[in-house]
């Protein structure tokens, strides 16, 4: 799975993906356009479950779930008739699966702001208005190709256009995609026009370290707050892109006692990476021997068989039950045997739809 860090130019977004990533991959200078290649890292999620499954069964080992991030060159106004090399960036958002949108919220005459004032809510629009604008000539470019088709009578080009012209009636409303009401058959034919704004997306407000401990006071962070509120699927954080980058290069108790400092319970950067796990429908289940402790990704909703597909192909095509025993049974019986013995350990078979945090052993042909 792919999150995007999108935004204007020069709010931060190579800072915060350094921040993420605990590397300094990305440059980040105080000047628009630092970013054109786009850069990747591999960003594990923090679950302090993994901690705690790792003391239980004694092994050294631990292997947390992974999403990549991909920090984008800033978007300008224009970027949909290609202004700021926009096309490049545009195609390399749509391939991303959550939009992780960094917004400015912070006020600092030494930081150099595209419009020469501090307006998040003005900004976001800036943004979303491209996405938006894009998505409407991508869907009448599709529906050019498809007409020819469709009155040939083709059923499914029929489908399309029809969806098409909803979209484009839609657009010119100034309507997002993923705000447009569909029933459950056409999600799938929705998914084929590959829309921007169809991504679900946190937004994070990237805020001065002063402001972390109360986000509220900021009236910038407010403002987004409520516009997310009405745009669903959406999520809001705060976050100070710079301060989580100089905790990146601290060792990990010392980070947590500054944060303490400064009255803020965990760190920003952990937030982003957990709501966009969580944006992306995502869930863990793991697998916990003297060997390793491991968290393994997969969709909520996702069948046992499948779930064991994750770990290896063999397992699902082999699959004969999942045994399993949720996170908190076993934590609450201390061991295996403990919780089978309380009747909490179970045999499931390929019907089982697997939850967050079930601890599980395949068996398998």
């Amino acid at each position: 799975m792919k999150v995007g860090i999108v935004g204007l130019p020069n709010v931060g977004k190579s800072t915060l993906f350094n921040a993420l990533t605990r590397t300094h991959k990305a440059e980040a200078r105080n000047y628009p356009f630092c970013t054109i290649d786009a850069n990747v890292g591999v960003v594990h999620v923090p679950d302090y479950r993994l901690k705690v499954l790792q003391e239980l069964v004694s092994t050294d080992v631990v292997i947390a779930a992974d999403v990549e991030f991909v920090d984008i060159a800033g978007l300008v106004k224009g970027a949909s008739r290609g202004e700021g090399l926009g096309n490049k960036f545009l195609a390399t958002i749509r391939e991303m699966d959550v939009i992780v949108h960094l917004v400015r919220c912070f006020e600092d005459g030494n930081v150099i702001h595209q419009s020469n004032c501090v307006d998040g809510l003005r900004d976001l629009e800036i943004i979303q208005t491209e996405l938006l604008l894009a998505d409407l000539e991508s869907v009448q470019a599709q529906l050019e190709r498809q007409k020819k088709r469709a009155k040939g009578m083709d059923k499914a080009a029929i489908h399309f256009c029809e969806l098409g012209e909803r979209l484009i009636s839609h657009f010119n409303g100034g309507n997002l995609a993923h705000n447009m009401q569909i029933c459950d058959e056409e999600k799938p034919l929705l998914r084929q026009f590959c829309l921007l704004t169809a991504k679900p997306v946190l937004y994070a407000c990237n805020l001065s370290e002063d402001e972390l401990a109360s986000p509220s006071s900021n009236g910038h962070f407010c403002a987004i707050s409520e516009y997310a509120a009405a745009h669903p699927p959406a999520e809001v954080c705060a976050v100070s892109a710079r301060l989580e980058e100089e905790l990146g290069d601290l060792p990990l108790e010392e980070a947590k006692k500054f944060l303490k400092e400064l009255n803020v319970t965990d760190s920003g950067a952990s937030e982003v990476i957990v709501k966009a796990y969580d944006l992306l429908d995502l869930a863990s289940f793991f697998t916990a021997s003297e060997k390793e402790v491991r968290a393994w990704t997969f969709r909520r909703g996702m069948l046992a068989p499948s779930c064991a597909g994750v770990i290896h192909g063999d397992f699902e095509r082999g699959f004969i039950r999942a045994e399993v025993v949720a996170y908190d049974d076993l934590v609450k019986h201390g061991t295996v045997a403990g919780a089978r013995a309380a009747g909490c350990y179970r045999t499931e078979g390929k019907g089982y739809a697997m939850e967050d945090g079930d601890v599980v052993h395949f068996r398998f042909h």
